[in-house]
């Protein structure tokens, strides 16, 4: 029986939605994760924005050993230049209340701690987070679950999409 095919998975969405936990979840499960708000996988654009350093991204991509599961989070305005390298995107979404009260509370990320920050996520929830919605493949509602449920139901939907 041959190797199954490998898995690439990106998951996306606004500050506060449970993209990382979810991340750290699916490591502990075995996946190989990366979160690109950490280490060298952004870079500025021209107009100062952060958003994937496009050829690193895309090197790690190719990278994948056949067996393997790889699972990258993070949101930018350029994250759709690679679509098509990943078998399926997942949106994470939550309450925009639910998202500011857990940024505010998280320690692991400084971002959505200031009132600039949070009218920042107010403000891409009404207009990135719909263009999110049109590309993902998945869209889970993190309110409605446990974090180690949002990783089943993630692993559930890749599995059922795998080919026989």
């Amino acid at each position: 029986m041959p190797a199954p095919l490998p898995t690439i998975v990106h998951i996306t969405g606004m500050s506060g939605t449970g993209k990382s936990i979810t991340l750290d979840i699916l490591a502990r499960r075995g996946w190989e994760a990366i979160d690109t708000d950490f280490g060298d996988w952004l870079v500025k654009d021209t107009d100062g924005d952060l958003i994937w350093d496009e050829p690193k991204i895309e090197a790690r991509l190719g990278a994948v050993p056949p067996a393997g599961r790889l699972v990258i989070a993070g949101t930018v305005r350029n994250q759709g230049q690679l679509r098509n390298r990943f078998d399926a995107v997942v949106l994470l979404t939550a309450p925009l209340d639910i998202m500011l009260d857990r940024v505010l509370a998280r320690a692991t990320n400084p971002y959505g701690k200031s009132t600039a920050q949070q009218n920042d996520i107010r403000a891409y929830t009404r207009t990135v987070q719909p263009l999110l919605r049109a590309n993902a493949d998945l869209e889970i509602d993190t309110s409605m679950l446990d974090p180690e449920a949002v990783a089943d139901v993630i692993e559930q939907f890749v599995d059922g999409r795998r080919p026989a």
